[in-house]
């Protein structure tokens, strides 16, 4: 069995790691270049950084971050917020990204995927969904850091991405996220169901049961921000717990 994976999450905004509960009230939290530093010291398996306001101000990355952020670490880095071309993509992976998380963009223009895909690797396309549930019962797309819903449904578009060639898939539950009551399970549960390449939930960690609870249920990975910005749950304490559990976890 592969190994879980256990990714600390950096939402940035004008330089600085941010915090908010389902995408407002957000709120200053650190220097990214230090943080990331300190969580490739810890042990993370991986790191995202999200430049979350990008998209909404149409905006570009900030580059010279995430070569900062590059220089200091040597474990799998991705990078999301504002991109929409293949030129982007090509700037954030020479500034030193591994893969590119596009999300708003994608819903605009799906070609973008493929395209992407076809020119650097499937390995390195993930497909970042934002998605809510609506009075119905069922899970919307939002998308421009969540504050515009596309009416599709969230399931159907992540096998849609896969199909287009996304290789990784984050499900990011707007509803749960800043909350600390756990993993929203329905939603990531059933877009793993419906595809076949890794992915990786986010929004609601607040112990540590609450990973194991999604990654026992198939998840290939799971991202967390603020529980771990705040030392609420050691990355290598989270990891040999997880163990314990008969979660296989890589080793520092």
């Amino acid at each position: 069995m592969l190994a879980k994976r256990i990714i600390p999450c950096l939402d940035v905004d004008k330089g600085r790691v941010v915090k908010g509960k389902k995408f407002q009230n957000i709120k200053d939290v650190a220097n990214p270049v230090e943080l990331a530093a300190r969580y490739n010291r810890e042990g993370a398996d991986e790191l995202v950084f999200y430049d979350i306001t990008a998209s909404n101000e149409e905006r570009d990355i900030f580059l010279d971050v995430v070569e900062q952020v590059a220089r200091e670490i040597a474990i799998p880095f991705m990078v999301g917020g504002g991109i929409r071309t293949i030129e982007d993509i090509h700037s954030v992976l020479h500034a030193g990204a591994d893969k590119v998380s596009i999300n708003s963009a994608a819903v605009q223009r799906p070609e973008l995927i493929t395209e992407a895909s076809d020119k650097f690797g499937s390995q390195c396309i993930v497909l970042s969904i934002d998605a809510k549930k609506t009075a119905d019962g069922e899970f919307n797309v939002f998308i421009n850091g969540g504050r515009k819903d596309t009416e599709m449904d969230a399931i159907e578009w992540a096998k849609q991405g896969e199909a287009l060639g996304a290789g990784e898939i984050v499900v990011n539950a707007m509803d749960a996220d800043g909350e600390k009551n756990g993993y929203q399970i329905e939603i990531t549960k059933k877009i793993a169901d419906a595809v076949n390449i890794p992915v990786i939930a986010s929004g609601g960690a607040g112990k540590r049961e609450h990973f194991s609870e999604i990654l026992a249920e198939g998840i290939d990975a799971a991202l967390a921000a603020s529980v771990f910005h705040y030392g609420e749950i050691p990355i290598q304490e989270l990891k040999e717990y997880l163990s314990s559990q008969g979660i296989p976890m890589r080793r520092k």
